[in-house]
């Protein structure tokens, strides 16, 4: 199983999203569903957000972040970054794991 950090930046004013963000949310719970998501919510600054993922290959990430209302709509662009997480808490091992 291979990790992801996904951070997004927003290309125009969160303000602006309206009926968007449900949307962003339904599909991210779809995710969620799957256990490939870990956590997810907006930066502190609101010009942007963090998605703690997980997945068996970079075309199941690329799979999610393309089905995401922000990026469809344009009104945000993402970086993925794949780490291999070295240390966790304990109540993480089963999701780091894979299971």
């Amino acid at each position: 199983m291979k990790h992801y950090l996904i951070t997004s930046q927003f290309l125009k004013p969160f303000e602006t999203f309206g009926d968007v963000v449900p949307q962003h949310r339904a599909h991210l719970q779809a995710w969620y569903d799957r256990r490939a998501i870990l956590c997810s919510g907006p930066r502190a600054d609101r010009q942007g957000g963090v998605i703690l993922a997980r997945a068996e290959d970079p075309a199941a990430i690329a799979e999610m972040l393309a089905g995401d209302p922000y990026q469809r709509l344009g009104l945000a662009r993402y970086t993925t970054v794949e780490f291999s997480p070295a240390k966790h808490q304990p109540l993480l091992e089963a999701w780091v794991q894979g299971a």
